[in-house]
């Protein structure tokens, strides 16, 4: 019962950071959509990609390790630490000195010169808060992690929307980072009590190097073919089309990334907690599947179905060539959450040589894919200027769903747990989803303006929903509108 009550509050917690998160990234983003050119978003895309991977090696698969393990010692979280900082250091130097190679690899633009060097200081800011938000997220105490993340978009957005407001262009966006990773980790570390020894050990890193040097290959792996498309996008076709990705791929995983990130932080410590108890860890396994697609498929097929009035409530006609590739990227985002689902039920049992594996599978399909779709990327049509990046992601669900089949069977051999039963606990959920799209878009059709379809669309997909599941006794539903 008590670790079924710090599940519930971890959930609730990590539930209540992520709304918030993304209310208060949506509100900014809206501002700086308005505002910013497709090319100021394609500069700053051009950028993430190089930070993306400078993030990965400052993390090197270190704080999936300490969640993973039952028990870790103040020299364990002291330790990785100091490793975190010491790479992020070295790593932005490396990167300001290697601005101009980022500028020539998306056609020479200087501006990326000056904008980059700043940008990346964040490597060395969000460093320092890594250890601090795991220690948190492993005692299932996510509470002031959603407190830090508040606060650091509060004064980052208002930042950004100031700097936008008076012509800074990209370096909005730069700024606003910088100033949601100093906000963020000074609420952490001066709201904890935990301080980290002077000290570094290099035998507890090389204890925890296990499960994060393939962690860290895994997400090596995954951050490549999250990225790839964003440098093949800028270098061969250009960043205004790039900005175009940018933007869908941005929107599109503000539910992707928040349902995937509250299944990491939730469950991996639950999961982690009884892997000793195989029973047990099925029927979590079970209650997990079906809570997952309590919130995945409405929340992703749903967006998919109210793309139009979305973007069109929110930005006007500016940004619709980045209306179909939002959807496309909802629909792969659903396999992207059940595969770090499955990761989560591998993890727990230790067993990260088959994430590996899984990991393999996905980025051998991508590349394919990609290969295959890359000469007609640039394709456009006089109605459609993405019409090419439609063609590339089509490949790419592909590849996403073949990795999602991998991944199950995976999961099922390793945990014992059958296709049926994954099958039993999520299929009702999808049923009910597939059925309510119609009607929103019935509903949605005859509203005179985005705003009316908007909302028409969401209160039928709502009410429908919840009805559908008291209906039918869902338990999960059940659950969760009793949290206090």
């Amino acid at each position: 019962m008590n670790l079924k009550r710090k599940t519930a509050r971890t959930l609730k917690w990590s539930m209540v950071d992520r709304v918030a998160t993304q209310v208060l990234y949506a509100v900014t983003g809206i501002v700086l959509a308005r505002q910013l050119s497709t090319e100021d978003f394609g500069l700053v895309g051009a950028m993430l990609i190089f930070q993306a991977f400078a993030s990965l090696i400052v993390d090197s698969g270190f704080s999936r390790a300490l969640v993973q393990r039952k028990t870790n010692t103040r020299l364990g979280y002291s330790t990785v630490l100091w490793f975190n900082l010491g790479a992020a250091v070295v790593l932005y130097a490396v990167l300001f000195v290697c601005a101009p190679l980022v500028a020539a690899c998306f056609q020479h633009d200087a501006r990326l010169i000056p904008l980059s060097r700043v940008m990346f200081l964040s490597l060395i800011i969000n460093a320092s808060a890594i250890v601090q938000i795991n220690r948190l997220n492993k005692a299932m105490d996510v509470r002031l992690v959603a407190l830090a993340n508040s606060l650091g978009l509060v004064v980052g957005g208002v930042v950004g929307i100031a700097l936008a407001l008076t012509g800074f262009g990209a370096w909005a966006i730069v700024w606003q980072t910088l100033v949601i990773g100093i906000v963020k980790s000074v609420v952490l570390w001066v709201s904890t009590r935990w301080r980290p020894l002077w000290r570094f050990s290099w035998s507890v890193l090389r204890s925890y190097f296990g499960i994060g040097s393939r962690m860290m290959f895994s997400s090596f792996l995954n951050v490549v073919f999250q990225n790839i498309y964003s440098f093949v996008i800028g270098n061969q076709v250009g960043l205004s089309s790039l900005g175009y990705y940018s933007q869908s791929d941005k929107w599109s995983k503000m539910g992707v990334a928040s349902i995937s990130q509250v299944l990491t932080s939730s469950f991996l410590p639950t999961l982690s907690a009884v892997q000793d108890q195989p029973e047990r860890y099925r029927r979590l396994m079970s209650k997990m599947n079906r809570f997952t697609a309590y919130l995945l498929f409405p929340a992703t097929l749903g967006l998919a179905a109210m793309a139009t009035p979305i973007f069109h409530a929110l930005f006007g006609t500016k940004w619709d060539p980045s209306i179909f590739l939002f959807q496309l990227l909802l629909v792969r985002g659903v396999f992207t959450v059940l595969n770090a689902l499955y990761t989560n039920y591998l993890l727990g049992v230790g067993q990260s040589n088959a994430i590996v594996k899984v990991e393999i599978v996905q980025d051998t399909a991508a590349l394919l894919a990609l290969v295959i779709t890359f000469p007609l990327m640039g394709e456009t049509r006089p109605d459609d200027p993405v019409y090419g990046l439609r063609l590339m992601l089509y490949g790419q669900l592909a590849a996403s769903m073949l990795t999602w089949a991998v991944s199950l069977v995976m999961t099922v051999r390793l945990t014992g747990v059958g296709v049926w039963s994954f099958c039993r606990d999520m299929a009702p959920y999808l049923a009910e989803t597939l059925l309510i799209i119609p009607l929103m878009l019935i509903v949605g059709a005859h509203c005179p303006n985005a705003w009316m379809a908007l909302a028409a669309e969401a209160l039928v997909a709502v009410g429908v929903y919840v009805g559908l599941n008291a209906v039918f006794g869902s338990q999960i539903q059940r659950e969760v509108l009793q949290r206090r």
